[in-house]
């Protein structure tokens, strides 16, 4: 009994109907039964320059949300989870903080301090309560590599020349620090937040794991103790790798912090160690703006890469609590912590995925946790930081190539965007690609241009589906997918599921003349030089006629009466002679109808009396109902389609515009004496109920009431 309920369920549903009666509705009168007018145009721009006491008060909550919802903080509920948070926080982030900063090409205690300046600023501006700002893999191996190009490796191993090396390094990363900040909010403040939508999910994933093998190729040197030539610019990754293979055999042993210690690896085995932590905070230092020009570009990349990242992990967060994350004000608190830390040495940062979902996961609630780890740091960097001076690099290698398991497990996109979007899974491929090859900046701007194209691509060659009625309703819907959906006799009806823009309106007019079923061009074509032989027909017997009346001197009318009936029974021979068979498969003899022709419709009978063949068809409806905008190219192509069309008598309608839609073939003079605003209907089912009451060229006369 219990199985028969949901079929008895969903045999009501499909009972139940509804029924409405109005009048039949083209574009004219929807515009007086709704009292259609544009839109008003809203100057944004002078709310901008208005100056008030609460307008001040929103803007300075807006920019500074720790006032928001600070004060609203429930200690009791999220106090101890935060503390608890910040401290597993702040010990992932103390050893990834002194192994980034190797990958950066900086001594790792610049990391410490890119762990405590950029974390605490965000605590103060950002408006995610769960992501973990600081030092992030793909953030520093694109450091990396700029430090490396401008600041190379010295040409000896000599402690001046590391030294050396080293405050060239810092200069340039701070420096490049405060440019992505400069950048970031800029952005910010101009509400430039929507540049992130252009790199799409599959295309930051494939990034990611393309960067997250450069990182573990960047770690190899230290893991087996190394001594590598600097490579930069494009296939640079392939030359370290096969580098890596031929210096192999040289390899070094290594061991934890204690044995280094203890055996007194650095002298005796040549091992590499973390080395001198200064204590104490670093004093401010402006940034080198002789270097601007030369990181300009990195720069930009940088932010927009370390943007992308945080927002999209800060908008899983938010939605998976329930709260809202600002991508602008977001843009703004991620570049001021970039740009006040670059002013205290630290390079660029951005979210760790790792960090912050251990944050989430060990009961954090707020920024109160990443305030908690950056002041932890703070203890690290003013009192602890000498116990870390014997530690091996190759264990902060190690530690990296670690944390690398969650961007690498990335791979597996591979199988699931093959059966998922093979569109998605070929900008992850392209992506990674290029990004292995061409480095991470250029790699970067390859992705991005290849995705737009492939949107631009994919707009070309929407799909073209002729609709028909699903019975007993006012729905229309692909015949080739839906079965009971009937084309309604004598009417076509056309849609097309992307605009109509230039990029595709050819394709757009040659796909609605090959689903018609009628080789329009060829129509016209055999039309035309069956009027031009008819033309010149008369005119010859035009001329016959007027020669003999020069050579005839009596019984002027019988004579002429003779001669006019036999050319008259000549030329009806000569246009049977000259009848043509029409068929979709024929090749088009002629050039179409020139644009300057009359595009009034002809005479109903012109292509019966001419013997062509006439479309089963006597109206075609353009559903335009995904049209998001139109342009010039697309106007002269739809008029180009009312021009063809009506030559081999099938008069054409337009359905289901949107209001911009119209207002845009307004300024574009599209409505006109021929192609008024009665030929544009408020539905599909409007246009098909007047195409069958009216199979002529729309009249003059008001459009009758229909019943739906």
């Amino acid at each position: 009994m219990q199985a028969l309920l949901p079929a008895t369920r969903a045999m009501e549903l499909r009972k139940q109907d509804y029924h409405m009666e109005r009048p039949l509705l083209n574009q004219e009168h929807l515009e007086e039964l709704g009292h259609w007018g544009s839109a008003p145009r809203t100057r944004q721009w002078r709310t901008w320059l208005q100056c008030s006491r609460a307008r001040a008060h929103a803007l300075l909550l807006q920019r500074l949300p720790i006032l928001v919802w600070l004060p609203r903080y429930p200690v009791r509920d999220w106090l101890l989870g935060d503390l608890l948070s910040g401290l597993s926080v702040a010990i992932m982030q103390l050893p990834q903080g002194l192994a980034y900063a190797l990958l950066a090409g900086l001594p790792p205690v610049f990391g410490l301090y890119s762990s405590f300046y950029p974390v605490f600023i965000y605590f103060l501006f950002g408006t995610s309560r769960h992501i973990s700002v600081g030092t992030f893999a793909v953030m520093s191996v694109m450091v990396g590599s700029v430090t490396e190009s401008l600041a190379p490796q010295a040409l000896n191993d000599s402690t001046i020349n590391e030294t050396a090396r080293d405050a060239a390094r810092v200069q340039v990363a701070s420096t490049l620090s405060v440019l992505v900040g400069l950048f970031q909010v800029g952005l910010g403040l101009v509400h430039f937040g929507f540049v992130v939508t252009y790199l799409s999910e599959p295309l930051v994933r494939g990034y990611t794991t393309a960067a997250a093998v450069q990182v573990f190729v960047s770690q190899l040197k230290y893991v087996f103790e190394l001594h590598l030539s600097s490579h930069s610019g494009p296939l640079s990754l392939i030359y370290t790798v096969l580098e890596v293979c031929w210096k192999l055999p040289d390899s070094k042993l290594i061991g934890a912090t204690s044995i280094s210690y203890g055996m007194d690896l650095k002298h005796r085995f040549k091992v590499s160690v973390v080395g001198n932590i200064p204590t104490g905070l670093v004093s401010p230092v402006a940034p080198n703006a002789q270097l601007f020009s030369k990181l300009m570009g990195s720069a930009f990349t940088i932010a927009l890469v370390g943007f992308a990242i945080a927002i999209s992990l800060g908008k899983i967060f938010a939605l998976r609590h329930s709260y809202r994350v600002d991508s602008n004000q977001e843009l703004v608190a991620l570049g001021l912590s970039n740009l006040i830390g670059g002013i205290f040495r630290c390079f660029p940062v951005s979210c760790s995925m790792s960090r912050s979902l251990v944050q989430e996961s060990t009961g954090g609630n707020s920024q109160v946790a990443g305030a908690v780890s950056s002041f932890f740091i703070l203890l690290i960097i003013v009192k602890l930081g000498e116990l870390f001076h014997d530690l091996p690099k190759a264990v902060l290698a190690a530690i990296v190539i670690v944390n690398l398991k969650g961007m690498l497990r990335q791979l597996s996109d591979i199988c699931s965007l093959w059966k998922a979007n093979r569109a998605d899974l070929l900008i992850w491929l392209v992506t990674f690609i290029a990004t292995i090859l061409l480095n991470l900046d250029l790699g970067l701007v390859a992705a991005v241009i290849f995705s737009l194209l492939l949107v631009v691509v994919r707009t070309q060659r929407p799909h073209y589906s002729i609709l028909g009625q699903v019975p007993d309703t006012d729905i229309y819907r692909d015949v080739a997918e839906y079965s009971e959906a009937k084309e309604v006799p004598g009417v076509k009806v056309f849609r097309s599921s992307a605009t109509v823009y230039f990029a595709n309106a050819e394709f757009y007019s040659d796909a609605l003349k090959q689903r018609c079923g009628v080789d329009v061009d060829l129509l016209i074509s055999q039309k035309k030089k069956l009027l031009k032989k008819q033309e010149q027909l008369k005119l010859k017997q035009l001329q016959k006629e007027k020669k003999l009346q020069k050579q005839a001197t009596s019984s002027k009318d019988t004579s002429v009466s003779i001669n006019v009936n036999t050319s008259l029974e000549d030329m009806s021979n000569n246009v049977e002679d000259c009848k043509v068979m029409v068929s979709p498969g024929d090749k088009m003899e002629d050039a179409t109808a020139s644009g300057q022709e009359d595009s009034k419709a002809p005479d109903v009978s012109t292509l019966k009396a001419l013997g062509l063949p006439q479309p089963d068809f006597h109206s075609l409806i353009l559903d335009l109902s995904a049209l998001s905008f139109v342009d010039t190219v697309c106007l002269k192509s739809l008029k180009n389609i009312f021009r063809d069309f009506r030559e081999i008598e099938v008069e054409v309608y337009m359905a289901a515009c949107h209001s911009p839609v119209v207002s845009q073939l307004e300024a574009g003079h599209f409505f006109d004496a021929s192609v008024t605003k009665k030929h544009l209907f408020a539905s599909v089912h409007d246009a098909v109920t007047f195409a069958l009451q009216h199979p002529r060229p729309v009249p003059d006369s008001p459009v009758s009431v229909t019943r739906l």
